[in-house]
């Protein structure tokens, strides 16, 4: 195997994020066959090398993904402070693994969750820009002006977002339902787009990431990603 990028490595083990793995290595708190680094980039050789990371030796676990269709109520996170249900906790791998990627407590709907920390950089830097579809039940209707400013772009704390696609599925004076493509994955992005323009979110669901859908995939069941899903997921773009 060639020589790989010392925080690729570590991240494909699944022990934490890419840029958490700079800082790591650059607090020397990653060693390769006993050295220590303060300057990026480092190369190692996974299948050769002896890492550890804070003293623990480094294990190239199997890879395994998963689809879920995430309930109402449970938090996308491994830490349990709260002592609320966590999506991790509704699929029995025995592997660790982790949510790539966020859906709020208060939405539903699809979140891969995995142990393959490539795939996770994949889903959630805004630069690979994995389209993910919601569906959102508003209070109150919505008018033209509306799905313009939404199509466009909102301001929001962190700066514009990116174009966005919006069709109106139903709409009466009293609620509407909308479905809205974002390509991006800022915190609460779709909730705080539509507060921006005066809407009032009742639910949200994430119907589909990329060209995957929650098709036979009832709410709080989860299934295995095929070899074709993870290949697609890794490279949209080319196997689109």
């Amino acid at each position: 195997m060639p020589k790989q990028r010392l925080q690729k490595i570590i991240a494909s083990a699944g022990f934490c994020s890419r840029r958490k793995a700079e800082q790591l290595i650059t607090n020397k708190q990653v060693q390769v066959n006993g050295k220590t680094f303060d300057k990026l980039p480092v190369f190692a050789d996974p299948e050769k090398d002896k890492i550890t990371v804070d003293g623990q030796n480094l294990r190239l676990e199997k890879k395994v993904y998963y689809l879920l269709n995430k309930p109402k109520g449970i938090i996308c996170t491994n830490s349990n402070k709260s002592g609320r249900e966590r999506a991790i906790d509704l699929i029995p791998s025995a592997r660790r693994i982790y949510c790539s990627g966020r859906l709020d407590v208060d939405s539903t709907g699809l979140i891969v969750l995995t142990n393959d920390g490539e795939l996770t950089n994949k889903l959630t830097h805004p630069s690979h820009r994995i389209p993910k579809t919601y569906i959102a039940k508003l209070n109150g209707s919505i008018n033209a002006a509306q799905i313009e400013n939404l199509k466009k772009g909102t301001w929001l704390a962190e700066g514009k977002t990116l174009r966005s696609a919006v069709k109106i599925l139903k709409r009466s004076t009293k609620q509407a339902l909308i479905r809205i493509t974002i390509r991006e994955g800022k915190n609460r992005q779709i909730r705080r787009m539509l507060a921006k323009v005066g809407l009032k979110v009742r639910a949200l669901k994430r119907a589909k990431i990329g060209k995957l859908n929650d098709k036979g995939l009832g709410v709080g069941k989860f299934r295995k990603l095929t070899k074709a899903e993870v290949k697609y997921l890794k490279n949209p773009k080319t196997n689109s």
